[in-house]
């Protein structure tokens, strides 16, 4: 079986994320999502609730399991038997940032990393520009599946009061 990661911290899922992961889905027999759970980094939402919206994201893809995972991820890697780690790249920014990851992770272990191109309709989404734009009172519907628009839009209200 040929096992692929898809690693991050999914602070929320975005469309750009399940692009990414859909399409690894027909590369590979199995994708494991792996949700990073950095303690030190300050989430909006917890890796419980990432997990969970993760999991209700890909509940199509038969072949799609989402983890939390913590540390180094090409020790994931070892631990989930994968042979691959896939990134999205949204532009030449995300390659310069992801590449020396990529040689590092090479390093490591015998993972190999695979990069696949944002689908042009997502190649400006991230999180973090969601949160922002969701936290001003931006519309990010069609960014972001419908659920976890609801969930984003209902912690940040929490978070202003």
């Amino acid at each position: 079986m040929r096992r692929a990661v898809c690693p991050g911290s999914f602070d929320p899922v975005t469309n750009g994320h399940l692009d990414i992961i859909g399409r690894a889905a027909r590369l590979f027999d199995e994708v494991v999502i792996a949700v990073g759970v950095n303690a030190s980094k300050n989430r909006l939402f917890t890796p419980e609730e990432r997990v969970e919206m993760l999991e209700d994201a890909t509940a199509d893809l038969a072949n799609v399991r989402v983890s939390g995972f913590g540390g180094l991820i090409v020790d994931f890697c070892r631990e989930v038997d994968a042979v691959a780690i896939v990134k999205g790249l949204r532009g030449a920014g995300d390659y310069e940032y992801e590449l020396p990851m990529a040689q590092m992770n090479s390093h490591l272990t015998d993972v190999e990393t695979v990069f696949l191109p944002g689908a042009v309709g997502n190649a400006f989404v991230s999180s973090s520009l969601i949160r922002e734009v969701a936290a001003l009172g931006g519309d990010v519907r069609g960014l972001v599946p419908g659920t976890v628009h609801d969930r984003l839009v209902t912690r940040l209200a929490e978070r202003s009061s």
